[in-house]
């Protein structure tokens, strides 16, 4: 029997009595905290979105602009968090805007082709080494669900392959295997079947990869996030990517590159032409809209011709169903265009990368001077922070080289701690993801740089006040 709705004022579940930096935090985001509180009344736990999930409540945006942002108490922060990755340009850049709102005077949503659609494909195509075919949708997870069921369908096999702690996603086939259900048991409310279409390995291990294909014999498509596991933060190894490239070749299995979040900031034809390897196809989100609603299943002509009417019909196949209302409509289209103007024509990409490079010096040399051991590290424009709950002897150059598996990286510590961490840079005016992490953009500044880096130093100095930290 179903159990009564759990209470909405329920408990915290991290343990953040008696903190200084908590109330500080609290004290400065007191209009947030009506907003959190209103909203637990309508939204479970009063989010709409599981990475907004901030104890003892996130802040509440009142605009944003280029690599900045400011809540409902009038607080300005260093903007990380952009869009949960969307924004490279930062926000409101001005092509995008004015693409924007020119074709809101001429209509939002037509209901019919338009030519919008194709500049916006053709750039894509031109830009994306696998993008024979382009098929748009509605998000990244929309994305990897269509790149699942075209790879069946083209193969006539029914499993995929995905590696522990790989992001594509939360439609059931991917919800295990992303943060929990590392053993392919069934997610809370997925079908034990579904999820056995699923098979786990362990990221930069061939043989453990090369083991389940050759076992199973059934696997339509290898995936992957081709940076690592959510963009980087478990980094993969390029020569495991291109072992990756050499396995699907002669197993004759899909190779699916999730670029979702690492497309078009890597280089301005995605992690696929930085790390020199094609994949049959790709999965685009985030940046290829310009911030708008919107993603895209890109790759070989002749697998995404099973959604093609006429190539169906003409060799007696059943054609793949595939709709959206919201298809490249055509005000995403002009934000996506205006978009991959600026990357294609400007060095954005480099300056993104170019600032996170220096970003994570800065932070490893704030952070031995003050003796802790953490780390930050990362690659093509993002940053990670490892608090190292265990304390190992490593670096920044062996994390990114791959020598941790996603079980180091991913050690649980202190869940309270980690989310000081988040309060104590947003206390000092910078918003970053919760891991704790984000990816920055070609907005952000030298004077972005410095507050980040003292926002951390600054968290650091209260935690040990609080008898937090070592």
């Amino acid at each position: 029997m179903p159990t009564a709705p759990a209470s909405v004022s329920a408990p915290c579940p991290l343990d953040l009595d008696d903190s200084p930096l908590v109330a500080a935090y609290c004290e400065k985001t007191a209009t947030s905290i009506k907003m959190a509180q209103r909203a637990r009344e309508t939204f479970p736990t009063g989010i709409t979105h599981d990475a907004r999930y901030i104890e003892p409540h996130g802040i509440y945006v009142t605009r944003a602009d280029g690599g900045h942002k400011w809540d409902i108490d009038g607080n300005e922060y260093v903007d990380y968090s952009g869009g949960h990755g969307a924004m490279l340009l930062g926000h409101n850049h001005p092509a995008v805007v004015e693409a924007v709102r020119e074709q809101l005077g001429k209509g939002i949503h037509y209901g019919a082709s338009h030519e919008l659609e194709l500049e916006w494909a053709e750039r894509i195509k031109n830009l994306i080494p696998c993008a024979e075919s382009v098929r748009f949708n509605n998000s990244g997870t929309e994305a990897t669900m269509l790149a699942l069921r075209l790879a069946r369908g083209y193969t006539g096999r029914e499993k995929v392959l995905r590696f522990t702690g790989h992001f594509h996603g939360w439609h059931d086939y991917v919800a295990g295997g992303f943060l929990n259900h590392h053993d392919g048991s069934p997610p809370r409310g997925v079908p034990a079947g579904t999820a056995a279409a699923m098979l786990h390995a362990p990221a930069n291990d061939l043989a453990a990869t090369e083991r389940i294909l050759h076992e199973s014999g059934d696997v339509a498509a290898i995936i992957l996030e081709p940076t690592g596991s959510t963009w980087g933060q478990v980094p993969v190894r390029p020569d495991f990517v291109h072992g990756l490239r050499e396995l699907a070749d002669a197993t004759e299995t899909v190779l699916i590159f999730d670029e979702v979040i690492c497309g078009f900031r890597c280089s301005k034809g995605g992690a696929q032409q930085a790390l020199g390897i094609t994949p049959d196809m790709t999965t685009l989100g985030k940046i290829v809209t310009g911030g708008m609603p919107g993603a895209a299943v890109v790759g070989r002509r002749d697998i995404l011709a099973g959604m093609d009417f006429r190539h169906t019909a003409r060799d007696g196949d059943e054609k793949i169903f595939h709709m959206g209302t919201f298809n490249a409509v055509p005000t995403t289209c002009a934000a996506g265009i205006a978009a991959l103007d600026v990357v294609r024509d400007t060095d954005v990409c480099q300056q993104a990368i170019a600032y996170g490079e220096t970003l994570i010096g800065e932070l490893n040399a704030m952070f031995a001077a003050e003796g802790v051991s953490w780390i930050a590290y990362g690659t093509f424009g993002g940053f990670h922070v490892f608090l190292n709950p265990q304390d190992i002897p490593t670096s920044r150059e062996r994390i990114e080289a791959g020598a941790h598996d996603y079980q180091t990286i991913k050690a649980p510590g202190d869940p309270a701690l980690a989310m000081k961490v988040r309060l104590g840079v947003l206390l000092h005016g910078v918003d970053i993801q919760g891991w704790p992490g984000s990816p920055v953009s070609a907005a952000h500044n030298a004077a972005d740089r410095a507050q980040t880096v003292e926002a951390f130093r600054q968290t650091i100095y209260l935690l040990r006040q609080e008898g937090a930290l070592a």
